[in-house]
């Protein structure tokens, strides 16, 4: 038998594979070369895959041929490795592991019972809400495990539509032609100020009587910043932005060394150093809810997963965290700041 040697490894003349990579034409002989590298024989090799052995025998061809390499010395049936056979086995066999140890995990992943579950959600959820989903979720599926991950709402539909993430907790809910959204439940916010700001004695107040103040914000790109944005346009102003920063708490921080005001949704453990003002007007609240990719198919614990999801409406932030409660009372007439004081 005469091979055809080349540097860089030489490809198939037939015209559907002249272009494809050298490692596709490679990868479903691998196994094949394994074997009959095992046995040093091509019928014993063949009885163990359960293909024909002229099929494994022309596989071998091709696969030296692509390869430009002889990788056995033969005789007869049998077979013995060249060096450069040997040379190969090692990295064939180091690949079909790899390929194994992958079908493993993605099969492990899928299972109803013990498979994964990645799952995004904004920071502001992490400390109270997510702990809890996932608490009574894993009630009755105590060993789905998770791939937890925290970030803004636009990153975090970016990496659905990588296929890194299969459901994500969210605000405002996306209007995307690839996505599909459901709304889960709303979450008042709050004009958070220092204490002893001007304003640390009321209760209530409409939020056109911030129109002069210093607002700490979200950077943009960020849901709960835009949110901010479309609340202040509709009370009629632009807020004036000191400080951007990435985490509602790190706000938070800030309103209570008196740099600013901001709106956010209540915290999970109160924060000392501020006072936090329910707004009368316009309605303050984020619609939080629950998205993915439109046409990809769910794993079962993903769509068990989801289903639960589905199954919070309304009930998804904990009450005595900012979860559904009745509007505030309307002003007095007047609107006077005595009587919101009270």
């Amino acid at each position: 038998m005469v091979h055809q040697h080349c540097s860089g490894g030489c490809m198939s003349t037939n015209r559907y594979e002249e272009n494809i990579p050298v490692t596709g034409l490679l990868a479903p002989r691998l196994a094949y070369f394994a074997a009959v590298a095992r046995h040093e024989h091509v019928t014993r090799a063949a009885h163990e895959l359960g293909v024909p052995q002229s099929t494994l025998s022309r596989a071998m061809v091709r696969l030296e041929q692509d390869l430009g390499v002889v990788l056995f010395a033969r005789k007869g049936r049998t077979v013995a490795l060249t060096t450069a056979g040997r040379t190969f086995l090692a990295s064939a066999e180091k690949a079909l592991a790899e390929i194994a140890r992958a079908a493993e995990s993605v099969q492990q992943d899928a299972d109803p019972a013990y498979g994964k579950v990645a799952f995004g959600f904004l920071h502001t959820l992490g400390p109270e809400t997510v702990p809890g989903l996932i608490r009574a979720f894993r009630a009755d599926h105590p060993r789905v495990r998770f791939s937890l991950v925290q970030n803004y709402g636009e990153a975090m539909l970016e990496r659905l539509r990588a296929g890194e993430l299969d459901l994500c907790l969210t605000s405002p809910l996306p209007d995307a032609p690839d996505l599909v959204a459901r709304r889960l439940d709303e979450q008042r916010l709050r004009l958070v100020v220092p204490d002893d700001h001007r304003l640390a004695t009321r209760k209530r107040i409409r939020l056109a009587e911030a129109a002069e103040e210093t607002f700490v914000t979200l950077e943009p790109g960020y849901g709960l910043r835009r949110i901010t944005d479309d609340l202040c346009a509709e009370a009629g102003f632009t807020p004036r932005v000191a400080f951007e920063g990435e985490e509602a708490e790190t706000l938070r921080g800030l309103v209570a060394a008196g740099l600013g005001v901001a709106l956010l949704p209540p915290p999970a453990v109160a924060r000392p150093g501020v006072v936090e003002l329910t707004v009368t007007a316009p309605r303050a609240v984020r619609e939080i809810g629950v998205a993915w990719l439109d046409g990809h198919p769910d794993t079962p614990p993903v769509a068990q997963f989801k289903r639960f999801l589905l199954s919070r409406r309304g009930k998804l932030i904990p009450e005595a965290f900012g979860g559904p409660t009745q509007p505030p009372p309307a002003p007095a007439p007047g609107g006077t700041e005595a009587a919101e004081s009270k």
